[in-house]
């Protein structure tokens, strides 16, 4: 029934319209509505399982995301993570998380796999985890490509929000990736058809020079890719002296 599914989706169009995102989906006929299918995403706001979902949804899928351990422990959020049957990723276990999912690929169901596995500071595409490859190579789904841009400016890491009315949100969606050979190759060819898709997506969105939202490769202030990855360095180590105090 996916009522909770549903009721998520529903609250999610209200939300949109309430912000009145322009959004634009671009040659969704790539993902399949039916069989499975590993969907690989760009990784650039707190958003991005809403857009990427709603995608979904629009070819009648229900689109169940790998995501962090800690999000499904959350009181709220988390029971609404788990009934709607995402996949929790526990970082020092994560050969879990990919058995389950590729137990769901198997089922026929739709995979949402963030790859670069955490926000991307310069809002281009980092370097790419093998799972989603792996998952791919492992059931014979097919590969798919999605990039979005524009969702970010709403809500991202470091603070970074603009809830101005009509901001555009562009989807668009690639040809599958061939998965022959090494999941490194596979992995190489994923993250160079992601780059392709952003950069014709970046290059029909009506941009603003200098903008905080935009990539420093376009004219924007966003951290460039060797700043940013400082950036997630500092802000992990972070992480694990939070972490290490908790446990004195």
């Amino acid at each position: 029934m996916e009522l909770v599914y549903r009721g998520v989706t529903a609250g999610l169009r209200t939300l949109f319209a309430a912000l009145m995102l322009r959004i634009t989906v671009i040659d969704d006929h790539h993902l399949p509505t039916r069989g499975p299918v590993v969907l690989a995403a760009n990784h650039i706001g707190y958003l991005d399982f809403a857009f990427v979902g709603w995608l979904g949804r629009r070819r009648r899928r229900f689109v169940r995301f790998l995501g962090k351990s800690g999000v499904f422990e959350a009181p709220v959020v988390g029971a609404f993570m788990r009934a709607m049957k995402h996949v929790p990723v526990d970082r020092e276990q994560g050969a879990g998380a990919l058995r389950e999912a590729e137990h769901r690929l198997r089922a026929g169901e739709a995979v949402g796999v963030f790859a670069e596995g955490t926000i991307s500071r310069s809002f281009e595409v980092k370097p790419l985890a093998r799972g989603a490859a792996a998952m791919a190579q492992a059931t014979g789904a097919p590969l798919i490509p999605v990039v979005h841009f524009g969702g970010h400016r709403v809500l991202t890491v470091d603070g970074r929000r603009h809830l101005r009315f009509g901001t555009p949100v562009t989807i668009r969606v690639g040809p599958p990736v061939p998965t022959h050979g090494h999941a490194d190759e596979v992995t190489a060819r994923l993250r160079e058809a992601m780059a392709a898709l952003l950069h014709e997506v970046i290059g029909d969105y009506p941009v603003e020079e200098g903008a905080w939202w935009l990539p420093a490769a376009y004219g924007g202030s966003a951290p460039h890719p060797e700043e940013a990855a400082r950036l997630d360095e500092e802000a992990l180590e972070r992480l694990r002296e939070r972490r290490a105090a908790r446990r004195r």
